[in-house]
């Protein structure tokens, strides 16, 4: 989740109801110093409960703009997936271009914008699946998954005498994490590199077992989190295991596999593992 915030991309998190997703997102945001706003989706939310809408006064007789909870730095869409389609739209251009459209005005989002979505797994009652256009613009999906004993136990132990948030305090400042984003941008890709993530790419597009390979945003996306993740690494450069760490967070929910993929039982990760293992990696 840092290697995205440092790479200026949006988190999607899948996982059953109670793992600490919600934490995670509040979490990070303390440690930066971030305006944090959170929005349950329902399946009665509406487009204009998070971009906000204009308002009548009727003393001026004017109609003034009420920011909604999008104008922040990290936004937790909590079980996204609650929520109709139409509602999980009105995420796309904020994810995308860092800004909004309301009633044909152009409003920007402060840097750095995240959002952290939540989801329920698709077979859970009420939810709807993400569009495929939204998938697209996560740059990574991820799963917490149920803790280990040892770590269970530890949880326990630390909600035993207050909230462990409260203990978390900065150790950034938002104006230090766009300096680091901009940095990022300057680590070095190698050509053999992006040729690559380029052959990944183009495989997922002519894979009998794909109805939808990955899309050039995704290409694009994959350079720049090596970056990031190169970055965090203290390296000035991307190295081939930088690629093969991210893969399986950021390429599988990019593809849509085939009916009769689906019906075979085969996942998403396991074709995308596939192909890159059958691609040689550049030395």
């Amino acid at each position: 989740m840092i290697v995205s915030l440092l790479a200026g991309g949006s988190v999607l998190i899948e996982d059953v109801p109670g793992v600490g997703k919600t934490t995670l997102a509040k979490a990070l945001a303390r440690s930066i110093d971030a305006k944090f706003r959170r929005i349950q989706f329902t399946p009665d939310l509406l487009p204009a409960d998070i971009l906000g809408s204009s308002i009548y006064n009727p003393i001026s007789g004017d109609f003034k703009f009420s920011p909604g909870p999008i104008f922040c730095n990290i936004l937790l869409a909590d079980e996204i997936n609650r929520a109709s389609p139409r509602t999980q739209s009105a995420l796309l251009e904020a994810m995308n271009e860092n800004q909004v459209t309301i009633e044909g005005q152009c409003y920007p989002l402060t840097k750095p914008f995240m959002v952290i979505a939540t989801e329920n797994p698709i077979e859970f009652h009420g939810t709807y699946p993400l569009p495929e256009a939204q998938l697209d613009r996560f740059l990574v999906r991820l799963a917490i998954g149920y803790p280990s004993v040892e770590v269970e136990i530890d949880i326990l132990k630390s909600h035993a005498h207050n909230e462990p948030l409260d203990r978390i305090k900065p150790v950034l400042q938002l104006e230090q994490v766009r300096q680091i984003q901009k940095e990022v941008t300057d680590v070095h890709v190698d050509d053999s590199i992006l040729e690559y993530i380029v052959e990944i790419v183009h495989t997922t597009r002519n894979d009998n077992r794909l109805r939808l390979g990955i899309s050039t945003r995704g290409t694009l996306m994959m350079s720049r989190v090596a970056r990031a993740r190169a970055y965090f690494q203290e390296r000035d450069f991307v190295i081939p295991d930088d690629v093969l760490w991210l893969v399986p967070h950021v390429l599988p929910h990019r593809i849509i596999l085939t009916s009769k993929a689906l019906h075979s039982g085969t996942t998403a990760r396991q074709i995308v593992m596939d192909i890159v293992g059958r691609i040689k990696v550049p030395v």
